[in-house]
């Protein structure tokens, strides 16, 4: 099974996890995050990410999914990527999560693309929010 690693601003990463795990039902096994906070040195954060990584791989590889595209904990999610062994995905949301958890059985090459498209089609405009609210009751 692949091994799942978010790297994410402050606590995002720890907020996804535990929506996560109440999603699931319960914390899920072959997942860490990392928190990268504010004046965290990247050369220092690198053997810690590394540990993580190790820690989740058992063997298949490891997805690892980061917040923001170009930012210090992408950056350091890229020093991880192994094509095929460790892929990094930026943009993490909650769907990309759940998605993530529900294909790692796959392939590598799927399951980045079902996380990809779990975190693109959960991003959706809801019209008419005071239709949907009257429905309630």
């Amino acid at each position: 099974m692949i091994g799942v690693l978010v790297i994410a601003h402050g606590p995002l990463g720890a907020s996804l996890a535990d929506a996560l795990a109440h999603v699931l039902g319960a914390p899920p096994a072959q997942f860490a995050v990392i928190e990268f906070a504010p004046g965290d040195d990247p050369a220092d954060a690198l053997p810690k990410a590394r540990a993580a990584l190790a820690g989740v791989d058992s063997g298949d590889g490891v997805l690892v999914l980061c917040d923001l595209y170009g930012a210090s904990p992408c950056n350091l999610a890229m020093k991880l990527a192994a094509p095929g062994r460790v892929e990094v995905v930026a943009g993490v949301n909650l769907p990309m999560l759940v998605r993530s958890f529900t294909y790692r059985s796959e392939k590598m090459d799927v399951l980045v693309r079902k996380a990809v498209s779990g975190g693109c089609d959960g991003v959706m405009h809801i019209p008419n929010p005071a239709h949907h609210a009257a429905a309630r009751g």
